[in-house]
C-alpha cells in the first residue's frame, strides 16, 4: 500500500511511501513510516483515542484525526490549512487558539443563586465537547479568505456562555461578535462536516444571530443586496 504524505521544512514536497498495513490507522501508519523508514517526518499526536485533537490533519483534502482515521491505499496526507505550517505536518495554532479571548468565550459573570434543570444542562452539552482539534478553522471559507474571522469553534464556545442561565452579561459576549463575527460566516457547513465530536457551529451561529438581533443587531450585509433581486425598494415584476 502506497500513501503519499506533503513533507515541510523549507520548502514543500510531496513524499511517496509504501507500507504493509491494511486497516491500519494513519497515526500507526505514520509511526511506522518514522521509525522504519524516515526518522526526519514530523507529525504531532497524544491520547490516541481521538480525545485531545493534537494529531488533526487533512487527507484527501478533508480534516480527519490520524489517531481514528483508516488509512486507504493512495491516500494523500497534508497539514490543516489556513493556519502556518512549522514542520510537515505540524501546524502553529497559536493564532487560531486566540480567538477564543478575543471572543470573550469563556464564563465572566456568573450568578450562584440560579441551579440548572436537566433541560439547562442539554441546551449546551455538546458545545462542551470540542477538543480543539482545528479542523473547522482548517474547512472554514471565511478564515481562508480573513483572517481576523473569529471562526467556528470560538463561536461555539461563545454560545455555550450565551445560553447558559448563569451568565449575567451575556450581552457582553454578543457584543464582542458584532465584527468578523456571526454576520461574516456563510453557514455553508463545511465546519460542521469535519467535526469528530459532531458540534454543529453552524447551528451555533445561527443562534448567536437570533440573539444578536434580540439585541437590536442586523446584519450589515443585508443592505448590500439589490440589483434586480427585489431587495432594494423598487418594484421587481
Amino acid at each position: 500500500m502506497k500513501i503519499k504524505i506533503q513533507r515541510y521544512s523549507s520548502s514543500f514536497e510531496i513524499k511517496e511511501y509504501e507500507v504493509d498495513m491494511q486497516g491500519a490507522t494513519l497515526l500507526a501508519v505514520l509511526n511506522e513510516i518514522k521509525t522504519k523508514q524516515d526518522s526526519s517526518l514530523t507529525y504531532a499526536s497524544g491520547c490516541r483515542s481521538s480525545v485531545c485533537g493534537s494529531c488533526s490533519m487533512r487527507v484527501n483534502s478533508k480534516e480527519v484525526l490520524a489517531c481514528g482515521y483508516k488509512i486507504k491505499d493512495g491516500d494523500l496526507v497534508e497539514p490543516l490549512k489556513n493556519t502556518p505550517v512549522i514542520r510537515d505536518l505540524v501546524v502553529d495554532m497559536d493564532k487560531a487558539l486566540s480567538f477564543n479571548a478575543k471572543a470573550k468565550a469563556w464564563q465572566s459573570s456568573l450568578s450562584k443563586n440560579i441551579a440548572l434543570t436537566q433541560a439547562d444542562e442539554k441546551r449546551n452539552e455538546i458545545q462542551s465537547d470540542c477538543i480543539l482539534c482545528g479542523s473547522c478553522y482548517s474547512a472554514c471559507p471565511v478564515y481562508a479568505v480573513n483572517e481576523e474571522f473569529l471562526g467556528p469553534f470560538a463561536l461555539t464556545r461563545v454560545w455555550k456562555y450565551v445560553s447558559d442561565s448563569r451568565e449575567n452579561t451575556p450581552e457582553n459576549k454578543i457584543d464582542t461578535i458584532q465584527t468578523n463575527g456571526v454576520w461574516d460566516c456563510t453557514l455553508c457547513n463545511e465546519c460542521t462536516l469535519v467535526c469528530p465530536q459532531n458540534i454543529s457551529s453552524k447551528a451555533d451561529i445561527e443562534k448567536l444571530r437570533s440573539k444578536s438581533a434580540m439585541a437590536g443587531y442586523n446584519d450589515p450585509n443585508f443592505g448590500n443586496f439589490g440589483g434586480g433581486f427585489g431587495f432594494d425598494g423598487s418594484p421587481s415584476f
